[in-house]
C-alpha cells in the first residue's frame, strides 16, 4: 500500500557536502525542505565508507556558509589556504624544477579558502539541520520516480511515500536519478584516470600552503589539514592512470609509503601515512541543461571536473547561491518556468568554461613524454612572471571576475 503524500517547497535529492548545504540554505531562507539520500552520510573519520578527501572552500563560498548558519560550525575545524604553490617536477628525476607561488596577499587580505575534511563536513552540516524546524533529513531513502506538471513535482521515494514540492533540486551526484527521470542528457569525458585519496603527517610544516605536484599520469596534490595526534597533517589527492593507481592501492604500508615520498620529492619532510586509503574515478562532465520543468540541478548532477585547483564543490555552491537568489528574490514564482530558466541562463557559461578549463589543466598534468613535460614547465614558468596574468588567474580561480 502506497503512504501518504508529503508536501514541502522544496526537495532536495541527495545528502552529499553539496545536498547538504542546499538544505541548510533554503531552510534558512524560510523554506520548508526535505532532504533525501539513499546512503546515510558516515561521520567518523576512521569508520568504514567514510570519505578521507577534503573540500577547500573558496573565498566566495564563504558568504554562502555564512549565510546558511554552517560558517560558525565549520570554522573552528578549517584551515585556511594561504598560498597555493605550483611544482613541476617533470625532469629525469622527481624533484622540484620550477617552483611558483600564487599568493593571496596579492590580491585580497583574505586567504584563497579554507580546507575541510568531507567526512567533518557531513557531520556539522547534518548537526545545523537537526537544529532547523523546517527542514528534515531523511537519509536511507532515495528518489525513484519524478512526475512533474506546470504547478509541482511529484517523486516517489525508496520507502514508499511521495513527496510533492514546488521545486525539486538535484544534488544526487554524477549518476542523478532525477536528472535521468527528467530525461536530461550529459556530455562525459574519460581519462582513464583514478585518485588516491588519503591523509598523511610530516615533520615539516604545510604553513596553510596547498601545493600541487606535477610529473606525468596527473597531480600530486598536498591541502593543508589541522594537526593530527600533535603533528602537522595534510590530505592528499594523488591522480594517476588507472592501472597505476590500482597498482599503488595494492601496496603495503611500507611500499606505499616509500612511493608516496618519492612523489612527494620531500617537500614536507617524510610523510607517514594516517588513514587508510581510497580510490576515486576522475571524468569530467556536464549536462546538457541544468534544468527541467519544476527541476535545477547543481553540483555534480549538472558538472565533474577533476579534482584541481579546488573548483568542483565551489562550482556546485555559484550553483547554490544563483538559485537561493532567484528563489528569494521571488519566493511566489518558485519552481516555475522563468526562475529556472533564469537559473540555467545564469549559470551555463560559467559551467561551461570551467569544465573545459580544466579539462586542459588535467590533460597537460597527464602528460608523460619528456618534450610535452618540459613544455608544460616553459608554459608555467611564462604565465607566472607576468604579474598582471597572475592576478588575473587568481581572480578567476576563485570566482570574482
Amino acid at each position: 500500500m502506497t503512504l501518504p503524500t508529503r508536501d514541502c517547497d522544496i526537495l532536495v535529492s541527495g545528502g552529499g557536502i553539496a545536498g547538504l548545504t542546499a538544505a541548510a540554505a533554503f531552510g534558512s531562507a524560510g523554506f520548508k525542505v526535505i532532504c533525501v539520500d539513499p546512503t546515510p552520510p558516515v561521520t567518523e573519520r576512521d569508520a568504514e565508507g567514510s570519505d578521507l578527501r577534503t573540500t577547500a572552500f573558496l573565498q566566495p563560498a564563504q558568504g554562502l556558509l555564512e549565510r546558511t548558519g554552517l560558517w560558525e560550525r565549520l570554522a573552528p575545524h578549517a584551515a585556511p589556504l594561504q598560498v597555493m604553490r605550483i611544482i613541476d617536477a617533470g625532469g629525469e628525476r622527481s624533484e622540484p624544477r620550477i617552483t611558483r607561488d600564487f599568493d593571496a596577499a596579492d590580491i585580497s587580505d583574505r586567504p584563497f579558502g579554507w580546507n575541510l575534511p568531507n567526512w567533518l563536513l557531513r557531520r556539522e552540516m547534518v548537526g545545523r539541520l537537526e537544529e532547523m524546524p523546517n527542514v528534515e533529513f531523511r537519509p536511507g531513502t532515495g528518489t525513484t520516480t519524478l512526475f512533474t506538471r506546470e504547478a509541482e513535482a511529484r517523486v516517489g521515494l525508496s520507502d514508499g511515500t511521495r513527496v510533492t514540492a514546488r521545486l525539486v533540486v538535484a544534488a544526487d551526484g554524477r549518476g542523478s536519478p532525477m536528472r535521468e527521470a527528467a530525461g536530461i542528457g550529459e556530455h562525459t569525458t574519460r581519462y582513464g584516470q583514478k585518485a588516491l585519496a588519503f591523509a598523511v603527517t610530516h615533520p615539516v610544516p604545510h604553513e596553510n600552503v596547498s601545493t600541487e605536484i606535477h610529473r606525468s599520469g596527473g597531480p600530486f596534490t598536498l591541502v593543508p589539514l589541522p594537526d593530527y595526534q600533535g603533528k602537522p597533517s595534510s590530505a592528499i589527492v594523488w591522480m594517476e592512470r588507472g592501472p597505476e593507481a590500482l597498482r599503488l592501492n595494492a601496496l603495503d604500508t611500507p611500499a606505499f609509503e616509500a612511493a608516496m615520498n618519492e612523489r612527494s620529492c620531500g617537500i614536507l619532510g617524510r610523510l607517514t601515512l594516517a588513514s587508510r586509503r581510497t580510490l576515486w574515478p576522475i571524468i569530467s562532465q556536464h549536462a546538457e541543461r541544468l534544468s527541467g520543468e519544476r527541476l535545477a540541478l547543481i553540483a555534480e548532477a549538472a558538472h565533474v571536473v577533476p579534482p584541481i585547483g579546488a573548483q568542483g564543490l565551489n562550482m556546485s555552491l555559484a550553483d547554490l547561491r544563483a538559485l537561493l537568489d532567484l528563489a528569494e528574490a521571488r519566493p511566489e514564482g518558485l519552481g516555475d518556468r522563468a526562475m529556472l530558466d533564469a537559473y540555467h541562463r545564469a549559470r551555463i557559461t560559467d559551467i561551461r568554461l570551467r569544465v573545459r578549463g580544466i579539462d586542459l589543466l588535467n590533460r597537460a598534468s597527464m602528460m608523460g613524454a619528456r618534450p610535452l613535460r618540459d613544455a608544460r614547465a616553459l608554459g608555467l614558468n611564462a604565465l607566472y612572471s607576468l604579474a598582471p596574468v597572475r592576478r588575473t588567474l587568481m581572480q578567476m580561480g576563485l570566482g570574482v571576475r
